[in-house]
């Protein structure tokens, strides 16, 4: 078996590089691409229900809880001003931040993995979570970035196992590929927290962005930032997409799932 030589700086310098390598490593490929966009017509319509779930977990904690106290970029509407008050169903951020998570799930789903916009998004969503980003207020601490991604990973994979719409090939492989994918997304995410480039010696210019550096508007998880507005950085997604995901979304639960 030969073996394949890694050019270790450009792990940290180009971002193409680095996915692609990280891809190879966890044996990502055209056939998870090909699983996951099968998934779409299953997995979209339980977009709500994943996000639903998401919040319910966040709002368990008070450490994650109190992040949503904090005015999220482009809401201008009414904010709550304690924990007690806060409410994952009624508030009308929350509502506004679950439309931006439901976006990214339904990108998850439907992009072209091969388009490196989409990576670069991939790789944005990662960023603006800490003050890499350019708004030094969107810090979220990675331990609360790992543990969420493992309680999303298990979400939809416990979905995935339980639909009969797929066959028993496409299940098993279906979730492989999940897996994988937020095991990937995930390395975007830590990029941005570890110390790796100082170790190597590298230093990033301070101007060097990806899809937006100044607002959490397409946050997938929407952790918050003190801003009242943002110049830039809205979803890929359309947001028409996701409202008629949302509206059939109850009738497919009940359908495919007896939810």
């Amino acid at each position: 078996m030969s073996i394949e030589h890694i050019e270790n700086t450009k792990l940290f310098t180009d971002l193409e590089y680095r996915f692609n390598y990280v891809c190879k490593f966890v044996g990502f490929g055209a056939e998870d691409i090909k699983y996951i966009h099968e998934s779409a017509s299953v997995l979209a319509p339980l977009v709500p229900t994943i996000v639903d779930r998401v919040y319910v977990k966040l709002f368990s904690f008070d450490i994650t809880k109190k992040v949503f106290l904090v005015r999220n970029d482009k809401f201008e509407g009414q904010m709550e001003s304690s924990l007690d008050e806060l409410s994952d169903t009624k508030s009308e951020q929350i509502k506004f931040r679950k439309d931006m998570l439901s976006k990214y799930l339904v990108k998850l789903v439907t992009a072209d993995y091969s388009s490196k916009g989409f990576l670069n998004y991939l790789d944005w969503v990662g960023k603006i979570h800490t003050a890499k980003a350019g708004n030094k207020n969107i810090i979220v601490d990675y331990i609360h970035i790992n543990a969420l991604f493992g309680y999303v990973s298990d979400v939809i994979i416990g979905l995935i196992a339980s639909c009969s719409q797929l066959s028993e090939e496409q299940r098993a492989k279906t979730i492989q590929a999940f897996n994988k994918l937020l095991w990937i997304q995930n390395d975007l995410f830590a990029k941005y927290y570890v110390d790796d480039e100082a170790r190597n010696g590298i230093v990033q210019k301070e101007s060097e962005n990806t899809t937006s550096t100044s607002s959490s508007g397409g946050c997938c998880f929407a952790f918050g930032s003190s801003e009242n507005k943002s110049k830039s950085g809205s979803c890929p997604l359309t947001s028409m997409l996701c409202v008629g995901i949302v509206a059939v979304g109850a009738f497919f639960l009940g359908k495919y799932f007896g939810m």
